[in-house]
Parts: C-alpha cells; structure tokens; sequence
C-alpha cells in the first residue's frame, strides 16, 4: 500500500447553538449569526418570510461547503506526501502560525479588537485544538496512510458526545448511543489489535488528535456559556498560541531542514492560506447561513473525500477489516447528521 497524505485545518473553533439543542445532540456548532456579518456584508436571519429572498445566499453557502470539504479533504493527500520533505513538527509550526497571522489580518481589517478575551482558556484551546491535535494528526501521517488517519481523527464527534456527558451535563440521547456503539466497533476493526500490521503507532496519534480536538470543543462550550467566544478571534489566539509550542517543538526535536523545492512551497502555501484561513471562515460562514446538521455534511465529506483521493491518488488500500471498520465510523457519522437535520428542522 503506498502511503497517502493528509489535510487537517488549523483546528476549527465551532460556536455552540442556543437553546434547547446540546453540544452533544448537535455536534456540528454554529456560530452566533451576527458575528460575521462585518465580514460577509450579510444581515442575520429574521425569519422563515426572507427565505425566498435569499436563495443566492443559500446557493452561496452550500457552494463554500463543498469547496470547504474539497480543501480539507485533499489535503490528507498533501501533508502525507509533504512528510517527505518535512517533519512534521517543523510543516505544522509554519502552517498553524501563518494561518493564525492572516486570521489577525481579517480582525483588523474589520476593525475588531485584537486582544484576545480569556487567555489563560484560549491557551487551553490552543494546546489541545493546535498543538496537540493538530501535531498529532500530522505526526501519524508520516507512517499511516491518508485515508485511514483522515477517518480515525474524524471519530472526534463520538469522544465529544462522551466527553459533554460528564463536563457538560449533556448526556447522550437516543440514536447517539448507536452511533457511539458503531463508532466504537468502527475504531476496533481499523486498529485491529489481533493483526500487527505496523501502523499501529500512527493509528494511536490519529485517535489521540481527535481525542484532543473534541476536549478543546468542550472547553470552546464552557467559554461560550460564559459569553467569552468570539469565533475568528478565538480560531486566530488558539493557532497562533499553540503553533508557539509547536515551534519550540520543532526547535527542540532534531530533523533535516525542509526541503523547499516549487511542488513543497505550493503545498505549504496551500495549508497556510486554504487550509488554515480560507476554509475555516468558509466554515463559519457556512454554520451562519445554514442549518448545523446541513453543516454538519461538511464533517462527513471530509474523511470520506480524503479516503477517494487517498485511493485514488495514492492508490492506498485498505484491508478487510479496516474497509469495514470505515464503513461502521462514517455510517455513524451519518447518523449524527440525519439527526442534526431533524433537529433544525
């Protein structure tokens, strides 16, 4: 099996629903509707009246989601083939710092305050969301392939409904359980244990940068009730503090120089500019417009595209039981979404 490659945004810092829908019922969180209306020149919905009026914003958004999806999920594909060229401590620090950079250009550019609120817990954020998840993914993607890294981060939303159980209060509910119970089984089938197949190390990393990413969601929640999120600044504090230890790490761990050849410098481009920047404010954008288990696909989307473009770009294969162990994990995933969309509707 060649190995693949791997794209994981800057860690997304998603804004939790008002109202009667919990952090673990919706998993997919959207932001306050007004908070990026300076930014997108759009009014906050009103009600179900302006619905024919915004259509061209609807087709907007759902167009965003799909190349949102597109950016993170090639980019599996990307960072793994960049592994050759880089460490991946060294590729991370770059990308997660110049992503939290542009993210402090668009603060200022809609005259915002540049000081971040709560900094002791958006430092919290930033080691779990940046340093340690961001760090994590793109360490097992050195020896794991793209795919399969790309569907163990992705069981993130299932260690969250856990974690909001006993920090939240939000107990699991209904069809949450059975999306937890295939995930589960889901993750088992793709590391399995009986069969030694010598990614189990990478395998390990990816669970545990998507162990990391859900712990930081839960701290964003306990920000917010306080009325302490504001999403842009908190997604450019978070990657701009924890890609600082990410450099003290690369600075500290030995390795060759990057080797910056043309196809390299576009890559990294690609993380800091797409990946990092763009894609994060398409996915507020797209959790503004759009109902959250909408957005939720966007979720989806991306471990599966990163699985087609694995196969297909990097002719990686999985074997019977991790074929099976992504099917249950993305079956899971859907379930969480379909319930999401009855949720908001």
């Amino acid at each position: 099996m060649r190995s693949g490659s791997f794209f994981f945004s800057a860690c997304r810092v998603y804004r939790v629903m008002e109202g009667s829908q919990s952090l673990a019922s919706i998993v997919f969180l959207e932001p306050r509707s007004s908070i990026l209306g300076p930014f997108y020149g759009l009014p906050a919905p009103v009600g179900n009246a302006e619905v024919e009026g915004k259509k061209s914003t609807l087709l907007r958004a759902i167009a965003a989601l799909i190349l949102m999806s597109l950016i993170w999920g090639y980019n599996w594909v990307l960072v793994k083939e960049a592994m050759r060229h880089a460490s991946p401590f060294d590729f991370s620090a770059i990308r997660t710092m110049g992503g939290g950079v542009i993210l402090l250009g668009v603060l200022a550019w809609q005259g915002r305050p540049l000081r971040p609120r709560n900094v002791p817990m958006t430092l919290l954020v930033g080691i779990l969301c940046t340093t340690l998840s961001v760090g994590f993914a793109t360490w097992a993607l050195v020896e794991g392939g793209a795919g399969k890294m790309a569907i163990l981060v992705y069981a993130m939303p299932f260690w969250l409904i856990l974690m909001a159980w006993p920090f939240l209060g939000e107990r699991p509910q209904g069809l949450q359980w059975l999306a937890v119970a295939l995930a589960l089984a889901g993750l088992v089938l793709l590391l399995e244990p009986w069969s030694y197949r010598g990614d189990l190390f990478p395998s390990v990393l990816a669970v545990l940068s998507g162990l990391a990413w859900a712990a930081s969601a839960v701290v964003t929640k306990r920000m917010d009730r306080s009325g302490e999120v504001d999403v842009v600044s908190l997604s450019a504090w978070q990657i701009l503090l924890g890609g600082v230890f990410l450099v003290a790490i690369a600075l500290v761990v030995p390795s060759e120089p990057i080797r910056w050849t043309p196809w390299m410098t576009g890559v990294m481009t690609y993380n800091v500019v797409l990946t990092s920047a763009v894609a994060i404010l398409m996915w507020f954008y797209v959790l503004k417009v759009l109902p959250a288990g909408i957005a939720g696909l966007g979720s989806l989307a991306t471990p599966v595209l990163g699985l087609m473009f694995a196969y297909a770009v990097l002719d990686e294969r999985l074997s019977f039981w991790e074929g099976w162990g992504g099917v249950l994990i993305l079956a899971a995933l859907a379930i969480l979404t379909v319930q999401g969309l009855k949720n908001n509707t």
